[in-house]
């Protein structure tokens, strides 16, 4: 990518291994180089005074925190980071900025939206077919896209119903909300536009005993990640960034 106004990326995973394997997948298939982006891992912190005008768009990952935890055993840290999404919200979505939040920006931002977030719909770790929806064949991220494509995934919760407002892009068997636009410029997806099998073998063995999966199939799951192949999925995120770098 040319220099400009960078993307910026927020990270709410709290292991090094992972929160890196998740940066670095961000920035290959956004085709993206280090000095396109500026980071930070929210996880300690929450988001900290940022200007949206130093940027050109935003991307949000996964994390192992779920908003469906009762508050009271929710950890400080992960009731700073949503009351922080929540005030970034505030200022994100009535601009309309570009946003893209995988998995975790996923709920959060249905959340703020207004939809259930339940472990009603949660899926298991590892590949799955979804299907665009008509207004997703024109939507300009996945347009010319098949009907159906693979993805990779994994989550104990997720919006029982599309956000208020929102219009549904993509969606699954198990998990009918897998990808949503609000406005025109700020989308979120289920699924991990940036998963691959080299990053989600990492996240298995990383997350094995957070309630994902059983751990005794963890190689099983390891090798059914192994062969699968999301090259459409990937491209949401190399569309989005082409769409809004330097815009």
């Amino acid at each position: 990518m040319t220099t400009g106004k960078p993307v910026l990326i927020l990270q709410l995973r709290p292991e090094d291994e992972t929160s890196d394997g998740e940066f670095k997948a961000i920035l290959k298939y956004g085709n993206l180089n280090e000095s396109d982006v500026h980071r930070i891992r929210i996880e300690k912190t929450g988001i900290p005074p940022l200007k949206l005008d130093n940027y050109c768009a935003v991307i949000v990952g996964g994390s192992p925190f779920d908003i469906s935890t009762p508050d009271n055993a929710k950890t400080t840290i992960q009731k700073d980071i949503e009351n922080s999404f929540r005030l970034f919200f505030d200022e994100v979505v009535p601009r309309d900025f570009p946003f893209l939040g995988a998995c975790s920006g996923n709920g959060l931002l249905g959340h703020y939206l207004g939809a259930e977030i339940t472990g009603k719909y949660s899926e298991p770790v590892g590949g799955a077919t979804v299907q665009l929806t008509e207004e997703g064949k024109q939507d300009p991220i996945l347009a010319g896209f098949p009907d159906k494509i693979r993805v990779l995934l994994g989550h104990k919760e997720a919006c029982d119903q599309i956000p208020p407002g929102a219009v549904l892009l993509i969606r699954g068997g198990a998990c009918a909300v897998q990808m949503f636009r609000c406005g025109n410029n700020v989308y979120a997806t289920q699924f991990h536009p940036e998963g691959d099998a080299d990053g989600f073998q990492t996240r298995i063995n990383t997350y094995r005993n957070h309630g994902y999966f059983n751990s005794d199939r963890m190689e099983e799951l390891i090798l059914a990640v192994s062969t699968e192949e999301t090259p459409y999925a990937n491209a949401i995120l190399k569309r989005f960034v082409e769409r809004y770098k330097d815009s």
